[in-house]
């Protein structure tokens, strides 16, 4: 539907706006400005752009509605395709203030003499209300004509009978104080109310007390059925209302019982506590004999168990030590007991082993201790691993300990083996290192060649511009300049790898890489010039600073461009071009891609181009990108490169971005 004002569309609206679904058939303007619509999906109300529909899920005895039509009352009419239906202006109200609210409306069908809708209209107006306030309606074949001031009403109630109850298909008269039998599974009522204007319009509500929670209604249904009712005291209560809507409020009841079976009684289940509690006592006695059985079990277990067990009271005095301690020591069970057992440790562990029991006892925490054990056959010391944990009451008091000595003799040994072992190892270590200064001079070379390159070529320049017939000493100048640069680039190398050497930490600071780049593209400009490499950029505006050592970061990526910059000489069929990209990867990171239209890489060896001295130059010494990796990494970056769908290859790294002082991750 769209609405117009001053000939222009001011707002449309369908099922998206919550107008009923389907056609609009016709509309009318209430008093308060309000439209009303009849709908196929039912009755929409628009006012200040808000859409209302009320359905059959509201009250509505239908959802298409073709007329509707407004009398002197403020009630609508709806003609529907279930007949004419005359909603009062009160239970409009209703709705409008709770949208869950069910109208009630009454319905004018084929009984009251209501054309029932055929489906097709005439074109021109088809409802209209006249002066006197009658309304007309115009359906297909015929007029009708309704007076909202005289309509019919039925005023009398009508009267409501109870007619049978049924229980598992037997009949039973509705007295008072009926009693079913027990263990009754399915129940009927029947009941009636007596109507001779239009029966078939009748509205019953009933609930039965004891069961339902709420009065339910419905539409001339005579019988209602319950199921599976347990035994208790019920009323059935019933209501209905004529065809004009007027309840018969007294209604009538019924009162029934269902009383409980045997097995359903207070004795019967007094007797099953009873017998529970007779078994109950019977499982407890056998599980105490199963008990006493468990624990014999566990003795004889203990007894011929390969360890040393003993049981001692809290203050550390034995009372019990098992067959195992028996004959290894070959002192008697009363030779053992109390602080005798001290006897067979050894003299040069004793102290220890004692001072560690005074403190598990006073703190009532498990320990466990090695100490030696004079064997008794012939008196030789053994390495034994003693462990005790206390054992508590249900107040959490500690009274008795339970240990076992394990024999480590053997794990001894092989520590002892393992140390000597561990001394090999360390001298196998300082060989390492020194193959370690071999790498590192390796690692020196390749950083400090760049910047040295740069020096021959700038001096070689300047010497060209000063042996000319003119000499061109602002060229030259220039090319000192840049010699200088070089040459503190080369020392700062030489710094970062001597603190490396020392564990000193690596500067940081806040970096704008997007500036740090743009510095090493001016030191590379020459050589792309030279071998015609196009270098791009695609720098993000709003990219987040990163925290970092600016010469190392620098020498990242003077490598990575010097790399897509050589991966590109032998190519002559295509352009030759340099994409450097950066952008802000998440919340932590930043990301930079150099992306080069070279050879490409074999995704076989995309992940062995990183390892040490690999290379896929033949003048490559194969440290630089492991150089790179390794400072990328210790910034808690990260390196790796991908292949492209066409020729060439990608290098991408991540640096985490800068984090002030005291603000948390992620900011």
């Amino acid at each position: 539907m769209v609405y117009f004002k001053d000939g222009q569309v001011r707002a449309s609206y369908g099922p998206d706006e919550g107008l009923g679904a389907g056609r609009v058939n016709a509309v009318q303007l209430a008093d308060d400005g309000a439209v009303w619509a009849a709908t196929d999906g039912g009755l929409s109300r628009i006012k200040n752009g808000r859409v209302m529909t009320l359905s059959s899920k509201n009250g509505l005895p239908c959802d298409t509605a073709h007329d509707l039509l407004q009398d002197d009352a403020h009630s609508l009419w709806l003609y529907m395709s279930c007949g004419l239906v005359r909603i009062p202006r009160a239970e409009l109200d209703a709705w409008l203030g709770d949208p869950q609210h069910k109208v009630k409306g009454t319905v004018f069908d084929t009984s009251d003499g209501v054309r029932s809708h055929a489906g097709v209209y005439t074109h021109g107006p088809r409802v209209a209300k006249t002066a006197d306030g009658r309304l007309w309606f115009l359906p297909l074949g015929g007029v009708m004509v309704v007076n909202p001031h005289h309509l019919p009403l039925n005023q009398l109630p009508p009267p409501v009978h109870i007619e049978q109850i049924t229980a598992d298909g037997k009949p039973y008269a509705p007295a008072s104080g009926l009693r079913l039998p027990a263990r009754v599974r399915n129940v009927t009522i029947d009941y009636t109310a007596l109507s001779f204007a239009a029966p078939e319009k009748m509205h019953f509500r009933f609930m039965l007390e004891g069961q339902d929670k709420e009065w339910r209604e419905v539409v001339n249904r005579r019988r209602v059925e319950y199921s599976n009712l347990p035994p208790k005291h019920y009323r059935f209560r019933v209501s209905a209302s004529n065809n004009s809507g007027v309840w018969n409020e007294e209604g009538a009841s019924l009162e029934f019982a269902i009383p409980p079976a045997w097995y359903q009684t207070s004795g019967f289940r007094a007797l099953c506590v009873a017998v529970f509690l007779a078994l109950l006592c019977a499982a407890y006695q056998i599980r105490t004999r199963q008990l006493q059985e468990q624990e014999k079990k566990f003795r004889e277990a203990v007894e011929t168990m390969p360890a040393l067990a003993f049981v001692a009271l809290p203050d550390g005095h034995r009372t019990f030590v098992n067959r195992g301690w028996v004959e290894y020591t070959g002192m008697t069970v009363e030779q053992a007991s109390g602080s005798g057992w001290q006897a067979a440790v050894h003299p040069d562990d004793l102290k220890k082993v004692i001072e560690r029991w005074r403190t598990s006892a006073a703190k009532g925490e498990p320990s466990e201790y090695e100490a030696r054990l004079r064997r008794g056959a012939d008196g030789e010391y053994r390495w034994f691993e003693t462990r005790h944990a206390p054992l508590r009451d249900g107040r959490g008091k500690v009274v008795k300990w339970c240990g076992v000595a394990t024999d480590i003799e053997d794990r001894k040994r092989a520590e002892e083996e393992r140390e000597r072992l561990r001394q090999l190892e360390a001298d196998l270590a300082h060989i390492n290192r020194v193959n370690m200064l071999g790498e590192l001079a390796a690692s020196v070379a390749h950083e400090v060649n760049q910047p040295l390159a740069g020096v021959v070529s700038n001096a070689s320049a300047g010497l060209r511009w000063l042996a000319g017939e003119t000499p061109n000493v602002e060229e030259a100048r220039e090319g000192l300049h840049r010699i200088v640069r070089d040459g503190k680039r080369a020392g700062e190398i030489i710094a970062r790898i001597r603190a490396l050497t020392k564990r000193a930490a690596t500067p940081r600071e806040k970096l704008d890489l997007n500036e740090t780049i743009k510095e090493v593209l001016a030191l590379v400009g020459d050589e792309a010039k030279r071998k015609s490499v196009i270098i791009r950029t695609r720098f993000a505006e709003d990219l987040s600073p990163v925290s970092g050592d600016r010469v190392q970061l620098q020498q990242v990526m003077l490598n990575l461009v010097m790399n897509g910059i050589d991966a590109m000489s032998s190519v002559g069929d295509r352009a030759r071009e340099l994409v450097i990209t950066t952008q802000n990867l998440d919340a932590d990171r930043v990301q930079a891609s150099v992306e080069d239209s070279g050879i490409g890489i074999d995704p076989e060896k995309l992940d062995k181009i990183f390892d040490s001295f690999y290379t896929t130059k033949p003048s490559g010494m194969g440290m630089g990108l492991s150089i790179s990796r390794s400072i990328l990494e210790a910034h808690g970056g990260r390196l790796w490169a991908t292949g492209k769908e066409g020729a060439g290859t990608i290098f991408h790294f991540t640096l985490p971005k800068h984090q002030e002082e005291g603000s948390p991750a992620g900011v």
